[in-house]
C-alpha cells in the first residue's frame, strides 16, 4: 500500500533529520546492497572459526579438555553463523512459489502456511474424485 503525500513528506523530513544528526550512521544506512552486511558477517565468522581452531589446538596441546571443547563449540557456532550469512547473501531458500505451485495450492519455500499431511492427502483425493 503506497504512502500518501503527507506521509511521504513526513518520512522524508524524519530521514533528513536523522541524516543531519548522525552522518556516519547515514552513510552506513545508505549502502544499497544488503549483501555487504552478510559479507561482513562472513568475515567475522571466518575469524571466529580460526579462533576456534586455535582454542582447540591449545586445549589439545596443554591437555585442557574444557578449553578444547570450548574451541570446538566456537568453531561450530562460527560455521553455522557463516553458513546462514552465506545462504542469505546468495539468496538460497528465499524463492517464492512458482506459478504452477500456486495453481496446485503449494506455497513457496517462504510463502505462507504449509499444509499438513492430511490436508494434502484430502486435496489429492478430491482432485482424483473430480477427474473421474
Amino acid at each position: 500500500m503506497p504512502l500518501s503525500e503527507h506521509e511521504q513528506r513526513l518520512l522524508d523530513q524524519i530521514e533528513q533529520a536523522l541524516y543531519a544528526e548522525d552522518p556516519k550512521w547515514a552513510n552506513t544506512v545508505r549502502i544499497s546492497d544488503p549483501r555487504s552486511h552478510y559479507r561482513r558477517r562472513l568475515v567475522k565468522a571466518s575469524i571466529g572459526f580460526i579462533l576456534g581452531i586455535v582454542l582447540l589446538m591449545v586445549g589439545v596441546v596443554i591437555i585442557n579438555i574444557p578449553l578444547g571443547v570450548g574451541g570446538f563449540v566456537v568453531m561450530l557456532a562460527a560455521c553455522l553463523w557463516g553458513l546462514s550469512s552465506w545462504k542469505r547473501m546468495n539468496g538460497f531458500g528465499e524463492t517464492a512459489a512458482t506459478p504452477s505451485d500456486q495453481l496446485r495450492g503449494r506455497p513457496g519455500r517462504r510463502g505462507g502456511p504449509r499444509q499438513s499431511f492430511m490436508e494434502r492427502m484430502e486435496e489429492r483425493w478430491r482432485r482424483r474424485h473430480d477427474e473421474r
